[in-house]
């Protein structure tokens, strides 16, 4: 009972709202109509539509949106033409006339000698436009309706509290009606001009035809009412202890979550950067999210802005974010390699260094990235394997912390506008894979004489079809890089992707490592990477991965090709996005 009545003082409060402005000169144009002929009909029609139109909403999904989308549409011509009416008269008893005859015949002879000239069915017919348009106005009292109809599935609950969310709504409108009618009565009788006001209101009409038909009573109006009638909404359900961030959807979410296992033993990490080892007893009573990464995965990279921003977010609400750093290459096992890749990358919550893979085994992983969300009972609860799904990953964190009795975790996903190698890769125009320089795992080597291993040898510049690549110069090629024994050596690649990477190190590390970039024979200006100038120039310093082209036009085949100037790089593998 107390949700109807919150339902019910949430739709008063509509009145209050920006985004119910455009509704209210289609209510103001009819007040000089008895209220049982001119306004009821239009407050029914509408929020009885309202509700209906909402219910599918909640348990149709993207077929009910589309199809409300061409009943706006219709909505707004139809408004139109009653705008158009109220401005010429003529033509509002063109229009209305065979509306009129509909609704005598279907009241009956009786009711239509009464109302004879009654715009009752106008008014309602109105009432089923303004509810299609009344949709953007939906503050976090109805988003808990709607939620627990999407959840919960059809019930004559949900369609009852939108009912009375839309009962509200008529109220206040209807106060507006009763106000507006006795100025208008005042105004006409003491002025004269009631065809002007008539004429006014239709063009308060066609100015919200307007509004609404350009969408912007959903993206200017709504979002004032964000700053304004939403707040109280979301106060009576503070009041109540009840809200869509905590409420009936986090539950459903955290019980629909099944138990993949326990959380195993983290002892297997040999050393610890950002906190003293973790025991998994220290961590029950906590939301945990472990993610394996290493610091030259772009894929990692790609995800860290995530998990960095959860770390933060979520901190004070129970959540620990535990980085296992797993090395795919062997400079990787560096400890103060990972402790400046953590720095420079801004990682501050507790990195377990798994140089052993003794944490990959006890979780049975096989991917970077991988995580996994552990409840506050110290169960696995998800995990998301490679990068995306950042959305469903955040809602699995805020129902874990809302099953662990945590009420206060914001709605909305995390949005990053991440940067350089951070930044999300391009899948449509992604056709070039990961290109590994080492023997244990290179492919697409030209030319056909293929890779001398484990000792110096002198290639030779070859020409590419797409995803091939070539050396040029004298290098050692090894297990898991190719390292150049020589000034003036080169890699070459044909690829097609937004952007190129290549993972670098140098030989004797502390020697910077100079080379020239250049894509189809020219400087890559514009289409440069992070770790390039337009000029195509660039310095190797530290092992990791150097992004080298981002395409800032249309993405074609490009012919790539980097000269290194010093000797001693090492080269280890082409990562795109």
């Amino acid at each position: 009972m107390t949700l109807f009545l919150l339902s019910y003082l949430a739709g008063i409060l509509t009145i209050l709202s920006p985004c119910i402005w455009p509704v209210l000169p289609f209510v103001l144009a009819r007040s000089d109509r008895p209220f049982r002929q001119g306004l009821l009909p239009l407050l029914a029609g509408m929020a009885l539509t309202f509700a209906f139109v909402a219910s599918l909403g909640a348990i149709a999904g993207g077929w009910a949106v589309a199809a409300n989308q061409y009943a706006r549409i219709a909505a707004v011509i139809l408004l139109g033409l009653f705008g158009a009416g109220l401005l010429f008269p003529t033509l509002s008893e063109r229009l209305t006339r065979p509306l009129v005859s509909l609704g005598a015949r279907i009241a009956g002879a009786a009711e239509r000698r009464r109302s004879e000239g009654s715009d009752v069915w106008p008014s309602m017919l109105l009432g089923v436009a303004t509810g299609l348009l009344w949709a953007p106005c939906a503050g976090p009292v109805l988003a808990l309706i709607l939620t627990g109809a999407a959840l919960l599935g059809p019930n004559s609950q949900s369609f009852l509290l939108l009912l009375a969310y839309a009962g509200g709504a008529a109220t206040s409108l209807s106060l507006a009606f009763v106000a507006g009618g006795r100025l208008f009565a005042v105004l006409k009788r003491g002025l004269g001009f009631g065809d002007g006001l008539r004429r006014v209101a239709g063009a308060l009409v066609l100015a919200s035809v307007v509004v609404v038909g350009l969408g912007l009573d959903a993206s200017l109006l709504a979002p004032l009412s964000a700053n304004g009638t939403t707040r109280i909404e979301q106060k009576l359900l503070d009041l109540r202890g009840t809200s869509p961030a905590a409420g009936t959807r986090r539950a459903s979410m955290a019980a629909s979550l099944p138990i993949e296992g326990v959380l195993p033993s983290l002892s297997g990490a040999k050393e610890w950067l950002n906190s003293p080892p973790l025991a998994p007893e220290a961590l029950r009573g906590k939301v945990v999210l472990v993610n394996f990464w290493t610091y030259s995965c772009i894929n990692c990279l790609r995800t860290l802005p995530y998990v960095r921003a959860w770390a933060e977010k979520y901190r004070d609400q129970g959540l620990v974010v535990v980085g296992v750093h797993t090395p795919e290459f062997a400079f990787e096992k560096s400890v103060p390699n990972v402790l400046k890749a953590t720095k420079d990358l801004g990682v501050g919550y507790p990195v377990a260094i798994d140089n052993d893979f003794s944490v990959w085994r006890a979780f049975d992983n096989s991917y970077w990235p991988a995580l996994y969300f552990v409840d506050a009972e110290g169960q696995i609860r998800h995990h998301q394997f490679g990068e995306g799904n950042y959305d469903v990953s955040e809602r699995v964190i805020q129902a874990l912390l809302a099953e662990a009795g945590n009420r206060t975790a914001p709605v909305m996903p995390t949005a990053l506008p991440a940067s350089g190698t951070q930044a999300p890769a391009d899948p449509v125009n992604l056709r070039s894979g990961e290109t590994y320089l080492g023997y244990r795992n290179a492919a697409n080597f030209v030319p056909s004489g293929g890779l001398v291993r484990d000792r110096s040898a002198a290639y030779r510049p070859a020409s590419h079809l797409l995803n091939e690549w070539s050396l040029d110069g004298k290098w050692t090629v090894r297990g898991e890089s190719a390292e150049l024994d020589a000034p003036g050596g080169v890699i070459g690649h044909r690829f097609h992707a937004r952007d190129l990477h290549l993972v670098l190190g140098s030989k004797t590390d502390g020697m910077p490592v100079r080379f020239r970039v250049t894509l189809d024979g020219k400087p890559p200006g514009d289409d440069r990477g992070s770790d390039v100038d337009a000029a195509g120039l660039g310095v190797v310093t530290d092992h990791r991965l150097y992004q080298l082209v981002r395409q800032s036009g249309p993405v074609a085949d490009r012919e790539f090709r980097i000269e290194f100037l010093d000797p001693g790089v090492q080269a280890y593998a082409f990562t795109f996005g």
